[in-house]
């Protein structure tokens, strides 16, 4: 199963890139995290912006992917919860995407179209560490999963 983080915005400082990536190589075989970027778009209009950055999210969004859209207002999870929700989602037979916005957030049509919409914070979170925390929770969840010691609950 192939876990894709569809993320918005390029060109991360390299302590993110080095944090996603240490979490990404630590998953077992079974579940690879992929990381798509997309490009954010700068323009005075936060509206057109977020269109525009929704528009090319459409255009790499892998087919048949169940969709969770990261968004401060969506549901949260506990750890556990979370690896448990990660079970269910496997046992949909499908790859699952999910859509970190950029700095503006998500267009709602793609929290409308998610098949779910999380939180990982009622806090604002700067989106590019939002790919590190995800990473590690979906590692965590993993290790749970596996009962491996990692997860200390």
């Amino acid at each position: 199963m192939k876990l894709n983080v569809l993320a918005v915005g390029n060109k991360m400082p390299d302590w993110i890139e080095s944090g996603f990536m240490e979490y990404r190589k630590r998953m077992p075989k079974e579940l690879l995290i992929e990381l798509i970027e997309i490009k954010q778009v700068k323009d005075k209009s936060r509206e057109r912006s977020l269109l525009a950055e929704y528009e090319r999210i459409e255009k790499v969004l892998p087919i048949s992917n169940y969709v969770i859209a990261m968004d401060e207002q969506g549901k949260q999870l506990s750890t556990q919860d979370f690896a448990t929700s990660l079970v269910n989602w496997m046992n949909l037979g499908r790859d699952i995407a999910f859509i970190i916005g950029g700095a503006d957030g998500l267009h709602p049509v793609i929290k409308q179209k998610a098949d779910q919409v999380l939180s990982l914070s009622k806090m604002t979170l700067p989106h590019g560490l939002v790919r590190v925390l995800l990473a590690e929770q979906l590692y965590r969840a993993a290790t749970i999963l596996k009962q491996h010691p990692y997860h200390r609950a």
